[in-house]
């Protein structure tokens, strides 16, 4: 492991409290929720905040893609702390405060952009048996501004300090100039820049925003759904997850020095990579259907090691996520 420096990893993305209930098919049926899909939350879905926290046991955890992914990464390095930096807008509110003490205690160097126009951003993660649907209420999230914080000096001189870059495709929706502004940063400079595509709807309905920054992708991340609408959205003609991985490696890149690496999760199925001319299947840990306890979280979980030992780190740490409710994790990790 080379020694690592206090923000090297840097995010960018939109802090969320989660709130995690187990529910029942009813639950889902009456707000029109699918099993395993993350969407935004719409007018009809403002009573689902409520009645979530009134009629079930809620836990809260500090959630949000690229802040789980980041998390995680501090959780997996240990030592030193504050090696992962973190950029969102929150509330001036209690839950805003909730997100900035979980930060804290996870060693995440989060500096938020706060303002009260809006409260801080929330996603129900509606969970029935191993399957969770997740419902995100912006909100603040929704309200980063570039000019007010990314450009800000003292903000944007912990964007430099970093080698590697991962904003997850959610963030298209809310400031696609600041997460160009990070790509283009990292491909002149010739450092490693990783984007998730985080849902189907981003494909869908970002597209354009998502496009205009795939020529800065080193790494581009994904499950087997969005891969599929990835594919479908650009014309692949494929729904072979390895053909989708070749051809999305093949886009048109910027910086050529790096050749673009594409990886897809599958859920309890291999995971699927492209490395070097060829592409490689990584199978998962073997885990008991029992054990899953909330899938939330479990797919946030590389580091500029070995493809393999990085792929073999994300599958140890969403077995250890699945297990547990929320993205949360024991003190340290067990990873040989």
């Amino acid at each position: 492991m080379p020694t690592l420096s206090e923000n090297t990893l840097f995010g960018m993305g939109n802090p969320l409290l989660d709130i995690s209930a187990v529910v029942d098919k009813d639950f889902l049926d009456k707000f029109g929720l699918k099993l395993n899909d993350q969407i935004l939350a719409e007018e009809h879905h403002k009573a689902l905040f409520e009645e979530i926290v009134q009629k079930n046991k809620v836990e809260y955890h500090a959630g949000g893609s690229t802040q789980n992914s980041v998390k995680i990464a501090q959780w997996m390095i240990q030592e030193p702390h504050k090696v992962a930096t973190f950029f969102g807008c929150i509330g001036t509110d209690r839950f805003g405060e909730i997100l900035k003490k979980k930060a804290e205690e996870a060693h995440v160097d989060a500096h938020y952009y706060e303002q009260n126009e809006e409260p801080t951003g929330t996603c129900a993660a509606c969970i029935t048996g191993d399957n969770r649907s997740l419902v995100a209420n912006l909100a603040a999230a929704n309200c980063y501004k570039k000019e007010k914080h990314l450009d800000l000096d003292s903000n944007w001189e912990l964007v430099k300090k970093a080698k590697v870059y991962y904003i997850a495709g959610f963030f298209l929706t809310v400031s696609p100039e600041s997460i160009l502004k990070v790509a283009k940063h990292a491909s002149e400079n010739n450092k490693i820049f990783c984007m998730n595509l985080s849902a189907p709807f981003i494909s869908q309905f970002f597209k354009e925003p998502l496009m205009k920054v795939m020529p800065y992708v080193d790494i581009l991340f994904g499950n087997e759904t969005e891969a599929a609408t990835f594919a479908k959205e650009l014309g692949f003609e494929t729904d072979d997850i390895a053909e989708i991985a070749k051809k999305a490696q093949n886009l048109p890149k910027e910086n050529t020095k790096r050749q673009r690496m594409v990886v897809f999760t599958q859920g309890k199925d291999d995971t699927v990579a492209t490395v070097g001319e060829k592409v490689t299947r990584f199978p998962v840990l073997d885990i008991d259907q029992n054990d899953i306890v909330d899938t939330n979280g479990a797919g946030d979980a590389s580091w500029e090691h070995a493809v393999e030992e990085c792929i073999r780190a994300g599958h140890y740490s969403a077995n250890v996520i699945i297990r547990r409710v929320g993205c949360t994790f024991p003190e340290k990790p067990d990873f040989q």
